[in-house]
C-alpha cells in the first residue's frame, strides 16, 4: 500500500547537502549501518539539507534551555537509495530470523506479511522521483538524547526496533514509573525538535523531518497553510 505522504507534490529547491557540525551535536560513531557494510560509497550518513541542519542546531539550542550540557545525538541522516535497499533487506532478514522463518523457502503470503511489518518502519527503496525515501532527500533525521556525561537517555526501545514500543506514545498511559520516565524523555525530544519546526514520524519516536513529503503531509493533516508542497526530492 502506498504511504499517504507520497500524494504530496515535490518542487525541488536545489538546496545542497551540508555536513552536520560535530561540535554542536553528537554524531554516533561508529555508524551502525556502515558497520553492517551498507553501500555508502563516498557519501556520509551525517549530511542534511542546509535548512534542515539549521533547524537541528536550533533544536539543540532549545535543549540547552531545558538541560544544559545535554546533546542531541544523530543516529542517522542522509541515506542513499542503495543504503535504503540494503537496510530494508537487513531488517527483513532480522525479522524472519526472530520468527524462525527461512526467507529462501518462505510462503509468499508469509513473506508479504513480514514486508508489511518492515514497511511500517522503513520506507520502500523506490527510485521513482515522486516517491523518494525520506532519508534519501536529506530532509529526515533519526535522533536521540545523551546526558552531559555522555550516557544515553533511556527511551524504552532502541532506534529501528520493529515493534509497537517504537510508537512515540507507546508508554503514555503506562502506570509503571520507569515506563513513564521513558515517555517523558521521548516528550522532551519531541518538544525540542518540534520547537525548531520539525515533524515527527507517526510510528517512530526517533524520526523527525523538515521539508520532505512526510513533513508537508503532516502539516496538511494538522491544518497547515499554504497548501503543502515538499521542497526536497531525492539526492543521488
Amino acid at each position: 500500500m502506498t504511504k499517504p505522504h507520497y500524494q504530496i507534490a515535490i518542487q525541488e529547491c536545489g538546496e545542497p547537502l551540508v555536513p552536520i557540525p560535530p561540535d554542536r551535536v553528537t554524531l554516533l560513531h561508529p555508524h551502525p549501518y556502515q558497520q553492517l557494510g551498507a553501500p555508502y560509497g563516498n557519501k556520509s550518513p551525517f549530511f542534511l539539507r542546509q535548512r534542515v541542519c539549521d533547524r537541528l542546531l536550533a533544536a539543540q539550542l532549545e535543549l540547552d534551555h531545558h538541560h544544559p550540557g545535554w546533546r542531541i545525538q544523530v543516529f542517522d541522516a542522509y541515506r542513499p537509495i542503495a543504503v535504503q535497499q540494503f537496510m530494508v533487506n537487513h531488517a527483513l532478514q532480522q525479522l524472519a530470523q526472530e520468527q524462525g522463518i527461512r526467507l529462501e523457502s518462505a510462503d509468499p503470503l508469509i513473506l508479504q506479511s513480514l514486508l508489511q511489518k518492515v514497511y511500517e518502519f522503513w520506507a520502500p527503496p523506490s527510485s521513482d522521483p515522486a516517491m523518494p525515501p525520506p532519508h534519501s532527500t536529506g530532509g529526515a533525521i533519526d535522533v536521540t538524547l545523551v546526558q552531559a556525561n555522555g550516557q544515553p537517555v533511556e527511551m524504552g526501545a532502541p532506534i529501528d526496533e520493529i515493534s509497537p514500543r517504537s510508537y512515540p506514545n507507546h508508554f503514555a498511559n503506562s502506570q509503571d514509573p520507569q515506563e513513564q520516565a521513558f515517555h517523558q524523555n521521548r516528550q522532551l525530544l519531541r518538544q525540542v525538535m518540534l520547537a525548531a519546526g520539525f515533524q515527527q514520524h507517526p510510528n517512530e519516536w526517533w524520526h523527525f523531518c523538515w521539508g520532505d513529503q512526510m513533513w508537508a503531509w503532516l502539516n496538511q493533516q494538522q491544518g497547515g497553510t499554504p497548501p503543502p508542497v515538499a521542497s526536497y526530492g531525492c539526492v543521488a
